[in-house]
């Protein structure tokens, strides 16, 4: 863990992945505190372990102009309590999770309320209508909902597995597993950090991917663990349900697969169906854009790797851009989202085709820069603001440098910029 802000000292914050072989990687391939961006040791906090900072726009800013074009920073939210690991936003909220065990609620850039759980850092955070699950570094799910009498306060309901089904499921030995160390236990229960969690397209469906090397899988409206699947060698870092009943998972062990679900009965059934990469570094990130097109990997060796579906899911091509590891993705409309241990996100630009659809051709539209430490975490929802002028995005990025950004990316501004830069 990093005990300095000291840019040179020897003990970089890991970058919560797996890299290879079940080890806990510190750090990506060529990244060492030497060559590393300087961590602010500086905070502009005062009274509030928190502070909002708007920062100045360009000449293409106008704040009472809804149909402004401006792509770039917008804002910082700066944070002492610990280094920012997930994001997750609903309507007007924003949910950020870290190494403090807190979650914190944003609303305007301003602190709406929070939630504190028992265990350690908060690894991810996914919203299925008024419930909010999030993973964390013991092994553990939480469920929490908000109350219905105060819209700012967030009660823990539950923990998955249950206490109940726990005990239930240990009175049969046949529901027991081997774990490392020789040591057995149930297997609707992690015993590995939660590295991701992402819903299936009903979003009835909770998918947990662990360290553990597992996915399971939990019914939304009961908590209820319905399947543990073995699907990797080694850690698994990221799980995304994609299109037609398919679940794609990425791992430490370099490896991107192809699950296909079947329902049976009230319960489900994932079946291997095929590996779609095999390559020495670690797969870091999955995502799925949200035409249901085409599948994104990126991996510790900062490449983004890209699969369509009208192609039966034969690779499409490769992104090159990112100098260290791609640790998260995100995707909105047209664009894909990566950020990056080298601390920048890039905005690629997906082309359409005639008729509405996508084409294989991506184009770096911009590269978001402003952070001093690696991206570690990706939220985007649509700028309801941007009514009349096209559509624009918000990016909320969470980074090691314990800040979150929000960034306004507006395609059609973007796009003129890339061009403008290519005339020149």
């Amino acid at each position: 863990m990093l005990q300095s802000d000291d840019p040179n000292d020897n003990n970089i914050e890991e970058l919560s992945f797996r890299f290879s072989n079940g080890s806990e990687a510190t750090t990506p391939v060529n990244f060492s505190p030497r060559s590393a961006p300087s961590w602010d040791p500086t905070s502009p906090l005062e009274k509030s372990p928190w502070s909002s900072h708007e920062v100045a726009h360009d000449q293409h800013y106008h704040p009472d102009d809804h149909n402004y074009s401006y792509t770039g920073l917008m804002g910082s939210l700066v944070r002492e309590e610990g280094h920012i690991y997930s994001l997750a936003t609903s309507g007007d909220l924003l949910y950020t999770g870290s190494d403090s065990k807190n979650i914190r609620v944003w609303k305007n850039q301003k602190e709406f309320s929070g939630f504190k759980s028992n265990s350690g850092l908060v690894k991810a955070i996914v919203i299925a209508g008024e419930r909010i699950f999030t993973g964390h570094q013991d092994g553990k799910i939480r469920l929490w909902k908000v109350s219905a009498k105060n819209p700012s306060v967030h009660k823990r309901v539950g923990t998955l597995p249950t206490w109940k089904a726990c005990i239930k499921s240990s009175i049969n030995p046949s529901n027991f597993v081997e774990m490392r160390r020789k040591r057995n236990a149930v297997w609707i229960k992690h015993f590995d950090a939660i590295s991701c969690l992402n819903l299936s397209e009903d979003k009835t469906l909770l998918y947990s991917a662990s360290w553990d090397k597992t996915v399971k899988i939990w019914r939304v409206s009961d908590s209820k663990c319905l399947e543990s699947v073995n699907v990797h060698d080694d850690a698994v870092n990221a799980i995304v349900a994609g299109f037609d009943g398919l679940v794609f998972t990425g791992s430490a062990d370099g490896t991107v697969k192809v699950w296909r679900r079947e329902m049976q009965g009230k319960g489900t059934k994932h079946f291997f169906s095929q590996i779609l990469l095999k390559q020495d570094c670690a797969v870091t990130a999955l995502a799925v854009n949200p035409s249901a097109t085409t599948l994104y990997c990126g991996s510790s060796d900062g490449l983004v790797h890209f699969w369509e579906r009208e192609m039966l899911l034969s690779q499409s091509g490769v992104l090159r851009g990112h100098k260290l590891a791609v640790l998260c993705l995100a995707t909105a409309g047209n664009l894909v989202f990566s950020g990056s241990a080298d601390t920048t996100i890039w905005v690629w630009g997906r082309e359409a085709e005639e008729g509405g659809g996508g084409g294989g051709d991506h184009t770096c539209l911009s590269v978001l820069t402003g952070h001093s430490g690696p991206v570690k975490c990706l939220a985007v929802e649509e700028d309801r603001e941007a009514t009349a002028g096209g559509r624009a995005w918000i990016v909320y990025s969470g980074s090691l440098d314990k800040s979150v950004k929000i960034w306004r990316v507006s395609p059609q501004m973007a796009a003129r910029q890339t061009q403008q830069h290519h005339q020149n």
